[in-house]
This record gives C-alpha cells, sequence and structure tokens, in this order.
C-alpha cells in the first residue's frame, strides 16, 4: 500500500528520525502544517461525502489477517471472551444529552449497513472485507450529541506498552454514511483477531484509525487533554498524522 501520508516508508530508523524530528519545536510546527495541508486537500479534491469504493462479495480477500493487538489480556477482557461477550457493554458519553450503555444485542437490533471495502495498513498490505454494524451516526443521534462537541473519541480494551488504545475522528468522519460500529466480518461474529466485539470503520481513512475492541464513544470538544493530545495512540507515539484520508 502506497499511500502514506508522512509514515513508514523507510523502515524503523526512519521512523526513529521522525520521532527526533517531532519533538523539536521546529518539527512539530513542520508536521502540524503538513497534516493540516493533507487534510484541506483532501477535502477540497474529494467530495466531503463521497463513498469510499465498494466491491463485490466476490472480492473478500480469503483470509483478513490481524494487526497490532489481536488477543488483549488486559483488564476484564479475557474474561468478556470467554464469556463471548455476553456482558460486553458499549458506553456513548461525553457531550452528548442522553448517554447510552448498549449490550451487542442492543448494537444487532438497530439498523445494520453492509459494506465490502478495502483495508488499506500503513505497514503496507492491503484486504478486502465485508463489515456489517449500525452507523456510528445512528447512536449519536440516538444519544443527543451537543453543538460543541467537535471530535468523536474511540475507547478500547486493547493496552500497549502502559497506554490504552484510543482513536478520534471529527464530526464530519463520524457522520460518514460508512462510518460504522463493526460486530461482523464477512457474515460471521467478528473474530478476536479482527477486534471483536466492536470495531470501527472509517472507510475513508487508514487502517489505524479503525480502532478495536471498542469500549466506549466519547464526543468532546478538544483532544487536548485525552492521551498526550494527538488525537490517538500512534499519533501520541510515533507521530502518525491524525488525519489519515485515503
Amino acid at each position: 500500500m502506497k499511500r502514506r501520508n508522512f509514515l513508514v516508508a523507510g523502515g524503523a530508523a526512519f521512523v526513529a528520525g521522525c520521532n527526533r524530528i517531532a519533538e523539536t519545536d521546529v518539527g512539530q510546527s513542520m508536521l502540524g502544517a503538513a497534516e493540516g495541508w493533507h487534510k484541506r486537500a483532501h477535502r477540497l479534491l474529494s467530495d466531503r461525502e463521497a463513498l469510499a469504493p465498494e466491491y463485490p462479495r466476490s472480492a473478500v480477500s480469503p483470509y483478513f489477517r490481524g494487526n497490532g493487538s489481536t488477543d488483549p489480556q488486559t483488564g476484564d477482557y479475557p474474561r468478556h471472551a470467554g464469556e463471548g461477550f455476553a456482558n460486553w457493554r458499549l458506553a456513548v458519553g461525553g457531550l452528548v444529552d442522553t448517554p447510552l450503555s448498549l449490550s451487542l444485542d442492543n448494537i444487532r437490533r438497530l439498523p445494520q449497513r453492509t459494506q465490502v471495502t478495502r483495508h488499506d495498513c500503513v505497514e503496507g498490505w492491503s484486504a478486502i472485507g465485508e463489515w456489517s454494524g449500525p452507523q456510528l451516526s445512528l447512536l449519536l443521534d440516538a444519544a443527543g450529541l451537543r453543538e460543541e462537541a467537535r471530535f468523536i473519541v474511540f475507547r478500547c480494551a486493547d493496552n500497549l506498552n502502559g497506554q490504552d488504545y484510543y482513536e478520534s475522528v471529527d464530526r464530519l468522519d463520524a457522520y460518514h454514511p460508512q462510518t460504522i460500529v463493526a460486530h461482523r466480518l464477512n457474515g460471521e461474529p467478528l473474530p478476536i483477531r479482527n477486534g471483536a466485539p466492536l470495531r470501527m470503520r472509517i472507510e475513508r481513512q487508514l487502517g489505524y484509525k479503525h480502532a478495536k475492541y471498542l469500549t466506549a464513544i466519547e464526543a468532546v470538544a478538544s483532544l487536548d487533554d485525552i492521551g498526550k493530545g494527538q488525537g490517538g495512540y500512534w499519533e501520541d507515539r510515533a507521530g502518525y498524522q491524525w488525519y489519515a484520508g485515503i
């Protein structure tokens, strides 16, 4: 996969070099300006509501690999997995009028969207899968998203190197019709290696934005006080761009 923003093209040495640059004031300014340009250019040159390509069911990859965390062993996740996620709950809160706590059965009973799309990983691989789940917009509307909420944060059960995984998008991508809370892959319950029981699909962004092992959706006005303030686990730790549009 060649569509990379500023990331891993030269391997570990390149990432280390970028991290050293990112630690300087000049580097932070340069990287911030580059990301802002990329985001503006991407949205200027494309319809803000345009759909990512969708494929026929026959195009589904024979195996959809796991990546990053593939079987979290932190917190209550192992217990939930052993119970078949019967007691898993998804919280929807933050800047909303009516916070929600949804079971998997609640999620399954909502109107569903099924889409066959390509997952593009920043590490250089791609796969096509059929994803099913309710649109994120449906959950946000049910909770009563407030006007002051500018970003949607996805909280996750996996913990890497002592930091809980999280990701975020703005309202525009949150309300994109292909942004769904997926609980099925290729017609079957989502496998653990792919983020069971729930994961995000942010179809117009790179794979690291598609948060797995989803526990909570939080509406916020600012990302500054979340993690290290960059909007996501890899953005905080490795300088990945917050806006990863493809």
